[in-house]
C-alpha cells in the first residue's frame, strides 16, 4: 500500500487550511518525526537550531516567485491564467481558471487549441497543444509580450487558492532565501518549506554549524484540487553546492532538503550511491518509495493534502509508518496546511 492510500483516510478538516501568513515568519508550529525511534515530537520552529548539529547542511531553494496569475478574456468568458513554466521555445505552460467571485479560482476545462486569451494591455496568449497527453489542465502558449517575466512583475499578482482569507502582497510569497534569476525564470507558487526562515535564524543555524547549500528549481503550478504527478521542471545544482552535500555526507553530516523542490533537485543531479554532481536543465524525476532517495538523509516540508502524490516522495524519506504517525498527529494537534502553514522535519 502506497502512502497515498494508507493516509486517504485521512481527514484534515478545513478550519486547518492557514488561512494567512502567521504573524512571526518563525513564529509557525514544527512537527518532528524521527524514523530511527519511530516517535513524533512538538517544537516552535523557532527551535530548529537545536535540533541539527555541526556538520549538517540544509539544501535551500532560492527560485523567486512571480506573480504568476494574470486576468483577461477567453472570448466572452472572464478568466485567470495562472503562468506556470517558461519553456526552452519561449512558449509557456499555463492553467486557465475560471474566478469565482471571491477573488479565487475555480478549475475549468482546458484549451481548446488556437483558442486566444485577451490580456490587458493588448496583450494575447494563444493556447496551442496540452503540455501531457496525460491531461488538459496545462496547456502549451504563446504569449505575445517579449519579456513575459517583466509583463507578470506589471500585471499579476501572487497565485492564490480558496483555503486563503485575502490576496496578499508578493513580499509574503517570498522566502529569505530567494533571489533573481538572471533570466527571468521564476516559480509560479512559493517554494513553501522555506518560509518561516528569517534572517537571525538562519545566523543562528550558521553559528552552531550548520551549512547552508543553494540550489534552484522553479516551481510550477500544482494547484490544490489535483494530485498528479510534477511535470518537467528546470533546475541547477552548481559545483559549490554539490561538494558541500558530498563533503558533508563523507564526513558523517546529514543532509536535510528544505522542502520537495530541493530534494527533487538533488536527486536529480545524484548517482545511484548519492554522489551529487553539478547539473543543470529539466527534470522529469518522480521520487518513490520504490525509487527512493540516495542523496538525502532528512526533510523540512509543509503539510500536503493526505491524496497529493507529493507524499511518496516523503514516504521515500521517512517511510510510510512515521509518515502515518506525523500526520495523524498533526491533525490532532491543529497543526496548520498549506503554505502559509505549520511545517515537518522528517530525520533519519
Amino acid at each position: 500500500m502506497t502512502t497515498v492510500e494508507g493516509l486517504r483516510g485521512l481527514r484534515v478538516p478545513p478550519e486547518l487550511s492557514a488561512r494567512v501568513p502567521a504573524g512571526r515568519r518563525d513564529g509557525v508550529r514544527l512537527l518532528v518525526g524521527r524514523a530511527a525511534a519511530g516517535e513524533v515530537a512538538h517544537h516552535s520552529f523557532r527551535e530548529l537550531p537545536g535540533l541539527l548539529r555541526a556538520g549538517d547542511v540544509l539544501v535551500v531553494n532560492t527560485s523567486r516567485t512571480l506573480p504568476a496569475a494574470v486576468g483577461g478574456r477567453l472570448g466572452r468568458e472572464p478568466v485567470t491564467v495562472h503562468f506556470s513554466t517558461r519553456q526552452d521555445d519561449h512558449r509557456w505552460a499555463v492553467e486557465v481558471r475560471r474566478p469565482d467571485g471571491r477573488g479565487t479560482t475555480v478549475p475549468r476545462a482546458g484549451g481548446p487549441a488556437g483558442a486566444v486569451v485577451e490580456l490587458p494591455d493588448g496583450e494575447r496568449l494563444v493556447l496551442e497543444e496540452p503540455l501531457s497527453p496525460r491531461g488538459d489542465r496545462l496547456w502549451l502558449a504563446r504569449p505575445s509580450m517579449a519579456d513575459t517575466a517583466a509583463y507578470l512583475h506589471g500585471h499579476g499578482r501572487p497565485i492564490r487558492y480558496g483555503y486563503t482569507e485575502r490576496d496578499q502582497p508578493l513580499a509574503e510569497y517570498q522566502t529569505v532565501f530567494s533571489v533573481p534569476s538572471p533570466d527571468g525564470r521564476g516559480s509560479a507558487e512559493m517554494p513553501s518549506a522555506g518560509r518561516p526562515f528569517t534572517t537571525g535564524m538562519v545566523t543562528s543555524l550558521v553559528s552552531r554549524g550548520v551549512q547552508i547549500a543553494p540550489i534552484v528549481l522553479h516551481t510550477g503550478v500544482s494547484s490544490a484540487e489535483t494530485h498528479e504527478p510534477p511535470y518537467p521542471e528546470w533546475f541547477e545544482v552548481s559545483p559549490s553546492t554539490a561538494w558541500q552535500v558530498n563533503a558533508a555526507r563523507s564526513g558523517g553530516g546529514r543532509v536535510v532538503a528544505v522542502g520537495t523542490t530541493a530534494v527533487r533537485a538533488l536527486e536529480s543531479a545524484a548517482d545511484g550511491r548519492g554522489t551529487v554532481r553539478a547539473a543543470r536543465g529539466w527534470t522529469d524525476l518522480v521520487l518513490t518509495p520504490e525509487r527512493g532517495v540516495h542523496a538525502v538523509d532528512g526533510l523540512l516540508t509543509g503539510l500536503h493534502e493526505p491524496a497529493a502524490s507529493h507524499l511518496l516522495m516523503l514516504e521515500a524519506v521517512a517511510g510510510a509508518p512515521l509518515l502515518e504517525r506525523v500526520y495523524a498527529e498533526a491533525v490532532r494537534g491543529g497543526y496548520l496546511w498549506h503554505e502559509f502553514g505549520d511545517v515537518n522535519l522528517l530525520l533519519p
